[in-house]
């Protein structure tokens, strides 16, 4: 078992194993030459069999009386007693090698075969399941072998829930039981079935579960459960609209590439060489499926009719939380325009798990088309001069976001009144550390359903100090929890307009932009995007990030912060690439190079498997550097900075200086060093 000491082995032990290794070399050597040279008689057939019963995991054994078998069905008449007697065996050779081994995966995916060729009993495969069930109640082996077996019968989901009940009743601690049953219960969950509505059965989950936990709190397979059945309670299957920008009723100001005079700090404003600004959709879950068809605009603006809509996900795939589109505009054109969206109203919007978005949205807002005025001027961008500091009183924050979800007519009573009772239930068990984890679990999840500004965010210092006390207790798993009090704390700083003023800036230099400040706050972990999507600016220094992941959302963003974290490699950045108005980036002082080893380098593609680095002027003139240092250039070229600081890694130096020139020709200023012409 896990965790017990190896006993040393006796003499007479060692000798009985040195003579079984001996006979088990020339069972294999006799086998193979059978296996190499098509041989199927009995005798070699037979010889399998003495391996197997030595070895149950010696897997070309069992595909070999796979070959085996399909030629003795191929030499005989279809006499069904015939047919019978050979798979007869297979069972036999299959049962007497689980009860050596009953752990074997060949074993057990032999017996399988035989059951789709069609022979065997059903009801003879679950009583025997029964009997090896009751040997070892938690084999998962045996429990997946249950499942394809019912999957063969017309046994009903509801009968082999009873059945996971009997098991679990006979032993809390049954983690197999328990995975079992929340398999079944998806399954009549999703469909609705007879006495399975959520609202109704959950809460009944809830009771059968507490009996496991209060009986023995050290067991993990309750608990396992339980976070089961909080993710079902939070589940809604119907995708929502959570954010976008521009939001509803607010105002932004489109001019071309410069700076604008006197531009109005009550507005975004929005300066593009390309004459496009991006309108951006954030779900509540990952969905297909989103287009011109299914996501209509109304506006003046000319030369957006064949809109084409991108998910932005950093691995590439065609679903994604966040979908955007750019909206043309003629800077020429000084005028006021309303813009009006309608997401939804035609069907075609389905989520990752195959549910369609059923609840349409219309926003509007207003776009002011001002002309640059004068030149932009390439400047170096100060983290430290400049800044105004945000009127925590004024409304300017509202015409920049909506922070209530864009919610449907979703039942929430239900789940909300389930998690009020496990938060009153586990209360007393937050001495122990699975009890504060599933505490503190609980209350972010009320607080994701808390729709009252008087009582929103009031527990989130309680799941703080939560986090705080199981980093203490527990260091094995101290990164997960310092992770999720990064989270719990961007949700409470995201939770009203009042707190999230607090860390908001204006940015004179460059128009105004609108700056976020989350520096020196020990965050390693970015959440709560879809409520930032209109930051410009943001400053992210000093903490202990070991990623970009989440960034890729903010499409608005220029400049960015990362200088004193955790990154050890430009892949970390990947995500980075998704953010096309990046202009402004500063990664010094992190440990990028420090790592001779570091497997985050290959979260993205390498010119080993991409051939496409050799076709630019870089790959071919350089193509050592690139090989060298091809996640820094996969990452870079996809970027158009003007301004970039990379000092204080272990990468930096005069080659990798000259590399970043020729990947990032356009960039004005590196490492603080206006760059020549």
């Amino acid at each position: 078992m896990h965790g017990r000491p190896r006993k040393a082995s006796k003499p007479e032990e060692e000798a009985a194993s040195a003579a079984k290794a001996v006979k088990l070399r020339s069972l294999q050597s006799q086998f193979m030459k059978n296996h190499h040279d098509k041989i199927y008689t009995e005798e070699a057939i037979e010889l399998s069999t003495k391996l197997l019963e030595i070895n149950p995991e010696a897997y070309t054994a069992w595909n070999y009386r796979k070959l085996a078998v399909e030629d003795c069905l191929s030499r005989i008449d279809s006499d069904p007693n015939l047919v019978n007697s050979i798979f007869d065996e297979e069972l036999r050779v299959v049962e007497s090698a689980l009860r050596q081994n009953f752990k074997s995966y060949g074993a057990w995916h032999h017996r399988k075969w035989v059951l789709s060729k069609g022979h065997s009993s059903i009801a003879h495969e679950l009583k025997l399941l029964d009997k090896f069930q009751r040997l070892d109640s938690r084999n998962f082996h045996a429990w997946n072998y249950r499942r394809f077996v019912v999957e063969l019968t017309k046994r009903s989901e509801q009968d082999e829930l009873q059945y996971t009940d009997d098991m679990i009743n006979n032993n809390f601690s049954n983690y197999s039981a328990w995975h079992n049953r929340s398999v079944l219960l998806s399954s009549l969950l999703a469909q609705n079935a007879d006495g399975f509505m959520p609202n109704e059965r959950i809460p009944d989950e809830y009771d059968l579960v507490h009996s496991a936990i209060f009986t023995d709190p050290d067991d993990q397979s309750g608990w396992f459960y339980h976070l089961w059945l909080l993710d079902q309670t939070l589940n809604v299957e119907t995708p929502l609209l959570t954010s976008s920008w521009p939001s509803h009723g607010s105002t932004i100001i489109l001019s071309g590439a410069g700076c604008l005079n006197g531009s109005s700090s009550k507005f975004t404003t929005f300066c593009s060489e390309s004459g496009s600004f991006p309108l951006i959709l954030y779900f509540d879950q990952a969905v297909g499926g989103v287009s011109s068809s299914t996501v209509t605009i109304d506006s003046e603006l000319k030369g957006n009719e064949d809109l084409v809509w991108e998910p932005i996900s950093y691995k590439n795939s065609q679903v994604s939380c966040v979908w955007v589109t750019h909206l043309k505009y003629v800077s020429t054109d000084l005028c006021e325009y309303k813009v009006k969206i309608r997401v939804g109203n035609s069907p075609g919007i389905v989520s990752s798990r195959g549910h369609n978005f059923r609840a349409p949205y219309e926003f509007v807002f207003t776009a002011h088309v001002h002309d640059t005025v004068k030149d932009s001027q390439e400047g170096i961008v100060s983290w430290t001069d400049g800044f105004d500091i945000w009127d925590a009183k004024s409304k300017d924050l509202n015409s920049l976001i909506t922070l209530d979800q864009l919610q449907a007519e979703i039942d929430f009573k239900w789940r909300q009144e389930a998690i009020d009772s496990e938060v009153e239930c586990f209360g007393i068990l937050s001495d122990s550390k699975i009890g504060k984890l599933t505490l503190a679990r609980l209350l972010m999840a009320r607080e994701a359903m808390v729709s009252d500004d008087a009582v929103k965010g009031v527990r989130y210092e309680e799941i703080l100090q939560l986090y705080n006390d199981l980093m203490a207790l527990d260091s094995s798993h101290y990164q997960y929890y310092k992770d999720e009090h990064s989270v719990a704390f961007l949700h409470k700083m995201t939770s009203s307009s009042e707190s999230l003023s607090r860390h908001l800036f204006r940015y004179r230099g460059m128009n105004n932009l609108v700056c976020l400040r989350l520096n020196n706050l020990s965050l390693s972990r970015i959440a709560s995007v879809e409520k930032l999507l209109f930051v410009q600016m943001l400053d992210l220094s000093h903490n202990e990030l070991h990623s970009t992941e989440g960034l890729e959302a903010m499409q608005l963003l220029s400049c960015l912060n990362l200088s004193h974290n955790r990154i050890r490699s430009f892949s970390a950045l990947d995500s980075l690439r998704h953010v096309k108005q990046l202009k402004v980036l500063d990664v010094s002082h992190n440990h990028i190079g420090k790592h001779s080893v570091d497997t985050t380098r290959y979260l993205c593609s390498s010119p080993l498997s991409n051939s496409e680095w050799s076709q630019d002027d870089v790959g071919r003139q350089n193509p050592g550097l690139v090989t060298k240092y091809w996640d820094a250039y996969f990452v870079l070229r996809d970027l158009n900075l003007k301004q970039l600081d990379i000092a204080g890694n272990e990468i930096s130096g005069n080659e990798f200086s000259s590399f970043v020139l020729q990947v990032v020709p356009k960039l004005v200023w590196l490492d603080g060093q206006k760059l020549g012409n």
